[in-house]
């Protein structure tokens, strides 16, 4: 985790074509996220409802990196 992450935690409302999912942050706004490295290595499967931990750069608020499933 670099300096310069926000990190959120928020619900995947839908799964999109490509790895990509759209998740609902607490504070109701909507980002388009990818798994990242390490989940996809272990197989990690994701489902719409599934609670998730994720990080953002502060440049680019609307898509995010899905760190860890809660």
């Amino acid at each position: 985790m670099g300096k310069d992450v926000v990190e959120m935690q928020g619900t995947v409302e839908e799964l999109l074509p490509g790895g990509m999912f759209r998740v609902v942050l607490e504070n109701k706004h909507q980002i388009i996220a990818h798994l990242a490295g390490k989940m996809r290595r272990h197989s990690i499967r994701l489902i719409v409802g599934d609670r998730v931990r994720l990080e953002m750069t502060p440049y680019d608020l609307t898509k995010g990196r899905i760190t860890y499933r809660l």
